[in-house]
């Protein structure tokens, strides 16, 4: 049972009246609360330094810093409050914290050092150590990916909430003068069942703040659970049902003015000249400017180019005067950039033993020079937008030497740091409201929209400005997901054993440390137990703008391992789950998500034709990321057109202990239609330094007819009590490969490039 000892607190108390706040350790070696900024108190509450308010009127508040973009992660938290509390989710409220270190997302980066899931050894401990020390000192590190909410705050909301409870229970003993240990707590109040009496939360809070602080925290075990495991309603359906939800393009503060934006059309761009004299002869123009390219923060790389914009009193003005504006470009030498020709250049620099190997066993040239046979492919995937449905917005007001934004960011910290030094204001004068977000999937990780947005709010004599790209402007200047080509081969011995496997992938390696490169993920470290292996990744700097995307790496590796892993089950001479199956007989969870899918997709029986009479074919597909575990069988047919359909996938996902299945369903039918989208449309192209694709007519979705019937299965983590692994973005990676393996086995045609298309 985990237990929290005093010296893991470090608390602080203010005077106002009528609610709690409390803080905890994250890790067992230090509190992740320190001495810092109080929360905000009023509205009959009180605070104290930390995470959770209790409000005189009942309400419970966590302070979090996830954003929430469909995913669920506000609903998935207030459970977790809730349980520890013994509160109805109904109760708890989110509010967005400040920047102090306590609220780092630590999950999200201790995931991304370089170690194998299931490695506890002294280096990775010492590690984590390190970096967990170092991620307690610096500020503004919080934010929303790697499917990490959930994990990063289990322990640490839990806790919080616990704590909170044991002090509310402490204030209504001494009120009641009997001792704790005969009260209890119930939906939001401390009974004393011997003496019938009862107090609600909301009553006790100015008295808990004086309670001292427990000397341990007893976490509830999991046979104890009421909230969490059980199916949940999101608590933002209302909000987003009636339409009072607010999003970035919703943001209305008094004196708004709206702003359109240009930008070169040729990526990293600039603007060699303009006139705006007809723009600013028209009503309701305020101001026209140019805007220089803004560079990728630290997950990305390239520019956005630059542009020109116009500010003015309403959106219809705005983006009727920047057609009136001549530009000249200067296109820069991107202008004969060709993606076409930058994948090709990918496949030129791949050899076998080239890259920088993140895996490598030691034996794997000497297993191929021996093998009885080997096979080596080649595969490819696109350049993908992220193509969110909210496109990229951000509202600036700076006035009096500060500033307040009201964005729809992934990462508060980069985003208030971005815009503090857009205006050369310290970070302490900006302040930040995250709204919802119309979509992210890793786009909104970025800060371009907001320097520009900054920028002309500089200009606009302390009014707020609301920069809204449009869909054009959306598609043609993301930070794309990164082409890769990968060379894949292996050995077999006589018996047609697997006996060597090697992958080495060349594409744009993403601008984080060098130790942080994320560039093999899904690939060097999945579960199957191969008898000699290396898997190596050739950087090769891209003119395209890139960064992350939902799933990031584990998108491009989960279709490369996963195609591969099914030509060597076929060059084997063995069904593709039965390989799988003896590569992973070591992996108690891997095996049985396997076995899990295969049993309710009823493989190996035959498959009937689809009611028109044509055949069907099963492909499957396993993959771990981001701590979850996801297998696929998609159902597949080809039409007379040489279209393929996806009819049916079935999906098993074990992410440790499920928090609320409802949102687990959603966020595996989600990730397996983006994934379907990306496989069978997604495409990126580049020609003459320009993106080919400019809105949902040629970057296309699917459409709701064409989505498959889709039926999620979830195994708590088998063995030990296994903690929440993530869920946003683990069921993307299998789809592509599945569908591709599922059409193989029905054509005996191997697509191994992306998006799947038939000869």
């Amino acid at each position: 049972m985990p237990t929290l000892k005093r010296r893991h607190f470090v608390l602080g108390t203010l005077g106002a009246a009528g609610a709690l706040v409390v803080g905890w350790a994250a890790t067992p070696a230090a509190s992740r609360l320190v001495p810092g900024a109080p929360l905000p108190a009023g509205n009959g509450q009180v605070a104290l330094n930390g995470w959770v308010k209790v409000g005189s009127d009942d309400t419970v508040t966590l302070v979090m810093t996830q954003s929430e973009m469909g995913q669920g992660t506000h609903t998935g938290l207030a459970m977790l409050l809730a349980e520890e509390m013994d509160a109805a989710v109904s109760q708890v409220r989110l509010e967005q914290a400040g920047f102090d270190a306590i609220y780092n997302n630590q999950a999200m980066i201790l995931d991304a050092l370089p170690f194998r899931p299931g490695d506890e050894g002294f280096g990775k401990r010492a590690a984590h150590q390190v970096v967990g020390k170092l991620l307690r000192t610096i500020p503004g590190l919080s934010g929303t990916g790697g499917s990490s909410s959930v994990t990063d705050q289990w322990g640490p909301v839990r806790e919080a909430g616990a704590s909170a409870r044991l002090m509310l229970v402490g204030a209504a003993a001494a009120q009641w003068q009997v001792p704790a240990s005969e009260c209890r707590t119930e939906a939001g109040r401390v009974l004393h069942p011997a003496s019938n009496r009862s107090a609600r939360f909301g009553e006790l809070a100015a008295k808990a703040a004086q309670q001292p602080l427990p000397t341990a925290v007893k976490l509830k075990a999991q046979a104890d659970f009421r909230v969490i495991g059980q199916p949940q309603r999101r608590i933002d359906n209302a909000g987003k049902l009636n339409g009072t939800a607010t999003y970035g393009i919703d943001v209305l503060p008094p004196g708004l003015l709206y702003a359109s934006i240009a930008m070169c059309p040729t990526l990293a761009g600039r603007v060699a000249r303009f006139d705006a004299k007809a723009a600013e002869a028209l009503p309701g123009v305020r101001k026209v400017m140019a805007l220089e390219p803004v560079a990728a923060s630290l997950v990305g790389t390239g520019s956005t180019a630059g542009g020109v914009a116009v500010i003015a009193d309403t959106p219809y003005h705005a983006m009727r005067a920047l057609k009136q504006v001549d530009i000249d470009w200067d296109h820069g030498p991107a202008a004969s950039l060709s993606s076409a020709e930058m994948i090709d250049r990918l496949a030129r620099t791949l050899d076998a033993d080239a890259g920088n190997a993140r895996l490598d066993t030691g034996g794997v040239a000497a297993a191929l020079k021996s093998a009885a046979r080997t096979i080596e492919v080649e595969y490819r995937v696109p350049f993908l937008a992220h193509a969110t449905m909210e496109p990229m917005n951000c509202t600036v007001q700076f006035k009096d030497g500060a500033a307040t934004i009201w964005a729809p960011t992934q990462a508060p910290g980069f985003a208030r740091a971005a815009v503090a030094k857009a205006l050369g204001i310290d970070a302490e004068k900006v302040t930040l409201h995250v709204t919802y977000l119309g979509g992210g999937f890793g786009r909104r990780y970025f800060i371009d929209f907001l320097v520009q947005a900054a920028q002309l709010a500089r200009e606009a004599g302390g009014a707020p400005v609301q920069l809204i790209w449009s869909r054009e402007e959306d598609m043609t200047h993301d930070f794309y997901r990164p082409a890769y080509v990968a060379l894949c081969k292996a050995g077999f011995d006589a018996a047609g054993a697997l006996v060597a496997w090697q992958t080495t992938s060349a594409g744009s390696s993403l601008g984080a440390p060098s130790f942080m490169d994320n560039s093999t993920d899904g690939a060097w470290n999945t579960a199957y137990d191969f008898p000699q292996a290396r898997v190596a990744h050739v950087p090769v700097e891209s003119a395209v703008t890139t960064g992350i995307w939902r799933s990031v790496a584990h998108s491009q590796n989960g279709f490369f391992v996963e195609s591969f892993i099914d030509e060597c089950a076929v060059a084997a001479g063995k069904d593709p789950v039965a390989f799988r199956a003896g590569l992973l007989a070591k992996d108690a969870r891997h095996l049985a998500v396997l076995k899990r899918v295969a049993e309710l997709s009823k493989w190996g029986e035959p498959l009937a034709d689809g009611p028109d009479g044509t055949k069907r074919a099963r492909g499957v597909a396993i993959h771990r990321a981001f701590g979850s575990i996801v297998a696929q069988v998609a159902e597949v047919s080809v039409t007379p057109e040489r279209q393929i359909r996806v009819h049916r996938v079935v999906c098993v996902i074990d992410c440790g202990l499920p928090v609320n299945p409802n949102l687990i369903r959603q966020q595996m039918e989600g990730g397996i239609v983006f994934g379907l989208s990306a496989a069978l449309r997604g495409e990126i192209t580049v020609a003459r330094g320009q993106v080919q694709q400019s809105n949902f007519h040629d970057y296309t979705p699917l459409r709701i007819d064409e989505c498959p019937a889709i039926e999620v299965d979830i195994l708590a983590g088998t063995g030990a009590e296994v903690p929440p692994g993530g869920v946003g973005e683990p069921g993307t990676p299998p789809i592509a490969p599945a569908v591709a393996n599922a059409v193989f086995a029905l054509t005996g045609q191997r697509l191994r490039s992306l998006p799947l298309r038939l000869a």
